[in-house]
């Protein structure tokens, strides 16, 4: 494994504790703090801090884009790091666990290392380009199934892009009719990751940050799935994404732009 990904797990582990940590205290530290928001945005804020001091100890000339921090360091770096500390928030505020740490390398515009945590189950998803994808060091691959009736998917989109395109309600009613299931988990990297695993079959997601896809669009590319945008052409690091099997994207894309369009 890359030695920066090794730097990467370090510190997504560390974040990882500290998430536990406050989750074991949740319901205490909601009685005594003003909204519950308060006390989420503290963590994530203190997961991030952690997670920026161990990556820019060991590689000080690298810069830092966080989804609470934004960005940090030499605008002209050629190595940043893009960081998610807790991806699927309202999952982690209500004590629901399924949430995520979702870090991504990218080296002159490109990303090149990638890891998704989930503090909940100790499990890791990692990737370089080139060299695969693994769940625990172990080998993963998108699923083989070829049916779209059989696909299970998942879908992040925020009820701001549902008001704005109502179009995309019936997207998601199409697509419950169409396939074995549709899933909204609550964490986009984490539905990523397992398509890259083989789990779910297929996803998409409007109106995402970078940090929420970053790491996830390599794990499934190494993983041998595909990532489009929702028009099959390649600008999905805008936010807008469908990823899915080789054998089940062109159908998920049909669906997609057949009812948006």
């Amino acid at each position: 494994m890359h030695p920066m990904l090794n730097t990467a797990i370090a510190a997504a582990r560390a974040a990882g504790q500290l998430m536990n940590r406050a989750q074991l205290d949740l319901d205490q530290i909601k009685v005594g703090v003003k909204g519950s928001q308060d006390v989420v945005t503290e963590i994530d804020q203190a997961a991030e801090e952690l997670i920026k001091e161990t990556l820019l100890a060991a590689y000080p000339k690298h810069a830092f884009l966080g989804e609470e921090s934004g960005f940090s360091g030499d605008k002209s770096a050629n190595h940043k790091w893009i960081v998610d500390p807790i991806d699927g928030t309202s999952n982690f505020i209500h004590g629901f666990p399924h949430f995520a740490v979702s870090m991504a390398l990218e080296i002159d515009e490109k990303i090149e290392h990638a890891l998704i945590y989930n503090p909940c189950t100790n499990d890791i998803y990692t990737a370089s380009r080139g060299s695969g994808a693994f769940l625990n060091n172990r080998r993963i691959r998108v699923s083989s199934r070829v049916r779209f009736s059989d696909a299970l998917l998942s879908n992040a989109i925020p009820s701001r892009e549902l008001k704005a395109n109502p179009a995309l309600i019936d997207l998601q009613t199409k697509l419950r009719f169409d396939t074995a299931g549709l899933r909204y988990t609550g964490s986009a990297a984490l539905d990523l990751a397992y398509v890259a695993t083989g789990y779910l079959d297929g996803f998409i997601g409007v109106g995402l940050k970078s940090w929420d896809i970053a790491a996830g669009v390599l794990l499934i590319k190494e993983a041998g799935g595909l990532v489009t945008d929702l028009t099959g052409e390649g600008d999905y690091m805008n936010g807008n994404i469908v990823a899915a099997t080789p054998k089940l994207l062109p159908a998920l894309l049909k669906e997609v732009t057949e009812t948006t369009a």
